[in-house]
């Protein structure tokens, strides 16, 4: 039977899960966006002490949505960002991913990941990456690590996806005409000021 981790959003009517074979990117990111996307969607607790968040990143064609995926909703910080996907029903982070679905895959934010489940050393091992850690909080920053390998891994995924086009298999787009499934919504420059400026 293949190995899954499951996800849910807070309230559950999101739910899912991710297969854990194949390649797999745990890192931590402590840049402004990130910390920007999780407080305007009222979910600071998806934070560390230091604005980190906790991510996994895998090909998107391992994630599967087994119900609530009407759920879905969209944000861009700026009208060329990533798409940051989270659940409409309670607001609860999914993930960051870029906006061309060629470019295949998705970090999920270890909010939605299931902590009934398997912790998430176990599944996606440990973290081994830590990046943006100039704009991490506090006076001592985490040191920044892994950044190589990391992006060995990610480029590995992105390129596995290209190959007899499987990026076509992802969740968070319409097979036939490779948009969005959930039209993103772009936030103004007055909602990203106050999302950058509420730490």
């Amino acid at each position: 039977m293949p190995r899954i981790h499951t996800l849910r959003c807070r309230c559950g009517q999101l739910r899912g899960s991710v297969g854990l074979s194949g390649l797999t990117n745990r890192c931590v990111c402590y840049c402004s966006d990130c910390q920007a996307f999780v407080r305007h969607i009222g979910a600071n607790d998806a934070l560390d002490g230091q604005g980190g968040t906790d991510i996994v990143q895998v090909r998107p064609l391992k994630l599967t949505f087994t119900q609530g995926a009407e759920q879905l909703a969209c944000i861009r910080l700026t009208d060329k960002g990533m798409l940051r996907w989270y659940s409409a029903c309670c607001r609860t982070p999914v993930g960051n991913m870029p906006a061309d679905w060629r470019v295949s895959f998705v970090g999920l934010i270890h909010s939605c990941l299931d902590r009934e489940g398997p912790p998430l050393d176990e599944s996606f091992g440990p973290v081994s990456m830590r990046v943006g850690v100039k704009s991490a909080l506090g006076d001592s920053k985490p040191a920044a690590s892994g950044l190589l390998s990391g992006v060995a891994r990610a480029v590995a995924m992105i390129v596995s996806g290209r190959l007899g086009g499987a990026y076509r298999v992802s969740p968070f787009f319409d097979r036939q005409t490779g948009l969005p499934i959930a039209k993103p919504v772009v936030l103004s420059a007055s909602e990203l000021a106050a999302a950058k400026g509420a730490a």
